[in-house]
């Protein structure tokens, strides 16, 4: 385990073999190659007779004994100050660091939500140190979220407290939203789908994503490349209380393709039209505020039943947790908004669509 050298000030070096009756003043990792890496020894563990030939096999030929001054910290007492200023609401951690680090964990399954910029501003400071997975991150009850601890053994206490100060002016730098059961309606179009030419595969898709995030799928209607139609069943959808409507297909260029037409007659106050994501360029996002509900409206591009992993993943997690995206947010994926393909599929543990 690498440490940061402890000042003469506060540190007593002791020969291992007369270290019987000390106490440890912090872990003591041991690497079994292949096999395992942990603490063997925790801090505040009281060297017994039997420990030492432990140590010696360890490597340890001497350890040490700090003697803090009041202007230091121990890694332990420090990392729970960090964690604390660091975790917002659904956000949790244990008391016990481990090896000076913790981990903050979602305390339920939501979107995790970094400020990314503050984050940046707390590493820059001396001997602290917080790593995190991605913003706007899909994740699940206790999942790691990041880690946090103070670089060396021992903190000046004046660093800590920038830290910590960093933090809490931009509280919750992490933070969960929960995800809420949103009702959600489904419009299928396509003639060819319509009049059974082809066989409609989206409804297992949309249905198989909503429900992982805790929503239900309450209706679905397959109508033909219609406009008026298809603006008349969204009208209908919106008297019946949804939260989301979804609509797969016609989004492109085509002749045949209204969708898009027709949500934008159903009087959406807000309608987004293109992501800078592929796949999923030609994505709509809308809202309907003048509904009472303020219902959401996606319309899904083709792609979506080609590919494992579009848009439609980074956008749904967001309207669970209540958020809004706009033009903006469509716009700024654009930074890691190239899904690589891969096989298998890792996604939500890749890059794709997180820098938004």
């Amino acid at each position: 385990m690498c440490k940061k050298a402890i000042q003469p000030s506060f540190k007593r070096t002791i020969p291992v073999d007369l270290a019987v009756g000390m106490t440890l003043a912090h872990d003591m990792t041991e690497i079994i190659p292949g096999k395992s890496k942990g603490p063997v020894f925790k801090k505040g563990h009281r060297v017994t007779s039997e420990d030492v030939c432990h140590l010696m096999r360890m490597g340890k030929n001497n350890l040490y004994v700090l003697d803090l001054k009041e202007n230091h910290v121990h890694e332990d007492d420090a990392v729970i100050e960090l964690a604390s200023a660091l975790a917002g609401p659904g956000v949790v951690f244990s008391g016990n660091p481990k090896e000076g680090k913790l981990e903050l964990k979602a305390a339920f399954p939501g979107l995790l939500k970094v400020k990314v910029e503050a984050l940046i501003a707390f590493n820059m400071v001396e001997d602290v140190m917080c790593a995190s997975a991605h913003n706007n991150t899909s994740v699940h009850e206790n999942q790691a979220l990041a880690a946090t601890r103070a670089i060396p053994l021992v903190i000046e206490k004046t660093e800590l407290e920038k830290a910590v100060k960093i933090a809490e002016e931009n509280h919750p730098i992490f933070s969960v939203q929960p995800f809420s059961p949103l009702k959600v309606r489904l419009i299928i179009t396509g003639d060819e789908v319509f009049n059974g030419l082809v066989q409609d595969r989206f409804r297992v898709i949309v249905e198989k994503k909503v429900a992982a995030l805790g929503a239900s799928l309450e209706e679905v209607v397959i109508l033909p490349d219609n406009r008026e139609m298809i603006s008349r069943q969204i009208r209908d959808y919106l008297e019946k209380q949804t939260d989301l409507i979804i609509t797969t297909g016609g989004m492109s260029v085509d002749p045949d393709d209204v969708t898009k037409a027709g949500i934008e007659a159903a009087g959406f106050d807000q309608v987004h039209y293109s992501a800078a994501v592929l796949p999923g360029a030609m994505f709509l996002l809308g809202y309907h505020r003048a509904s009472g509900h303020g219902t959401a409206i996606m319309g899904l591009p083709a792609c979506g039943l080609y590919h494992e992993t579009t848009i439609f993943d980074l956008m749904l997690p967001r309207i669970m947790a209540g958020e809004r995206p706009g033009k903006r947010d469509l716009a700024k994926l654009c930074h890691g908004g190239l899904c690589q393909n891969c096989t298998p599929c890792r996604f939500p543990t890749c890059p794709f669509g997180k820098s938004g």
